[in-house]
């Protein structure tokens, strides 16, 4: 019997056949194998765009600057052994020659203590005019704009995903009432509300009674109450449009259908599919938030002293400019770099989790 020379010219084996079919065994050809890398393994839509934001270099760099950031204003304060409104002193006496010292300073009383075996912690960014350790103070000041821009965020986005939800979700006359109140907050002038609402909480509100309230001060506060009330209307708008567009699709009728509620399908069903622009729009609202307060400090509007601010650092250090420019220079570098690192991790969020940017 003549072999068989090519594996084509086989016979047909029979079904109930135990012969091996070679045919499986041939190497792939490059269109199969073409088929094989465009499959790819089952991630969910987050884990996908965590992977793709880990793979963008600036909005890395931009979360360690955060960390790092964080982790400073959480760390410094339990090692630093002076407190933002604390006088410099020297065995329990106020030391009058430690104002307006330059970076890694020592004042005279603190060079004859050091000179009697005395150990004295560096003033790493130098003193103000009061004789207060200035690092320190941007420390705190950079925790108080954080925790504002981060506060902010969140009535941002509480305030904003409620009223776009159900605005957008009702549609017709609710949707158009709705949006006529957003367009009518949307044109009241932010600043002139801080002033009133400024002027206002001094007289309504004791801060005498209250130890936290007096810390803060009325016109922290004040910015507080402006941000929940006017700073949502944008998210507002935007998940509005979002869901303008998702309610038309399939499931949301199949929910309907299947008798479940309005709250439970804006929950489970529409609010999941626009959360990629919730997330990016929240990250974008810190900086802008920040921004606002480093502002309104800056004109005095801001925190109450000695509570340090960003803003209130760089309005202090205005005036000696000429003298001592390191005092402008330390608060305006935290600004611009806190601000520039969310605009970046927000320009990142939205490359990796925006699906009409995917390829």
């Amino acid at each position: 019997m003549d072999k068989v020379k090519n594996i084509d010219e086989m016979p047909k084996k029979s079904p109930l056949s135990l012969q091996i079919d070679l045919k499986k065994f041939e190497k792939a050809t490059e269109e199969e194998k073409k088929q094989q890398d465009v499959m790819s393994e089952s991630v969910s839509f987050f884990r996908d765009g965590m992977r793709k934001l880990m793979r963008n270099p600036l909005a890395v760099g931009s979360i360690i600057v955060l960390l790092l950031i964080v982790a400073m204003i959480l760390i410094v304060p339990h090692v630093v052994p002076y407190s933002y409104s604390q006088i410099i002193s020297v065995n329990g006496k106020r030391d009058k020659t430690a104002s307006n010292m330059a970076p890694f300073q020592y004042s005279d009383k603190e060079q004859a203590y050091i000179a009697e075996g005395g150990k004295v912690f560096p003033h790493i960014m130098g003193t103000d005019e009061m004789g207060r350790d200035y690092f320190v103070r941007v420390v705190y000041g950079t925790r108080v704009s954080l925790t504002v821009g981060v506060f902010a965020a969140i009535i941002v986005l509480i305030i904003g995903v409620l009223y776009g939800s159900i605005s957008g979700y009702f549609g017709g006359k609710t949707d158009l009432i709705m949006m006529r109140i957003v367009d009518i907050i949307y044109s009241l002038p932010d600043m002139l509300m801080v002033v009133l609402l400024s002027v206002v909480l001094r007289e309504v509100l004791n801060v005498d009674q209250f130890p936290a309230l007096q810390k803060i001060g009325t016109n922290m506060i004040s910015l507080f109450i402006v941000f929940g009330l006017l700073y949502w209307t944008g998210m507002a708008r935007l998940v509005r449009g979002q869901i303008l567009t998702i309610k038309q699709n399939e499931y949301v009728l199949a929910a309907k259908v299947s008798g479940a509620k309005s709250g439970r399908i804006i929950r489970k069903h529409i609010l999941p599919n626009c959360i990629s622009v919730i997330i990016i729009s929240a990250a974008l609202q810190i900086p802008s938030a920040i921004f606002t307060e480093s502002f309104l400090s800056f004109i005095g509007l801001g925190v109450q002293a000695p509570m340090p601010s960003l803003g209130s650092l760089a309005n202090a250090a205005r005036a000696g400019i000429s003298v001592y420019p390191y005092k402008l220079i330390f608060p305006s570098l935290l600004i611009c770099l806190i601000t520039l690192a969310f605009n970046l991790l927000g320009d990142g969020l939205r490359d990796a989790f925006d699906p009409r940017l995917r390829r």
